[in-house]
């Protein structure tokens, strides 16, 4: 929806004064926009930040998954040498 700006005279030349109000509330937008812009910079920041750090975890995960799945491999290996010796 548009603002409509009201005329509080007939001046038909824009005055300083005008001028400057004009400017202030020029300035005042550009800062809310600024604000909003950078609180979306930040989220996207922290969002970025939170998928690293969960493929970081999930790469752990994984190494740490694959070690145990070798270890447990190993350990029915030498289980099963063991059954085959006591038989």
């Amino acid at each position: 929806m548009k603002k409509v700006v009201k005329k509080t005279s007939n001046e038909k030349y824009v005055t300083e004064k005008t001028f400057e109000k004009a400017m202030v509330s020029i300035a005042k937008s550009f800062d809310r926009v600024d604000r909003s812009f950078e609180l979306v910079l930040n989220e996207i920041q922290k969002i970025s930040q939170d998928n690293r750090e969960y493929k970081k975890r999930a790469l752990e995960n994984d190494i740490t998954m694959i070690s145990h799945d070798k270890k447990i491999n190993d350990l029915i290996v030498r289980v099963e040498k063991l059954e085959a010796k006591v038989k």
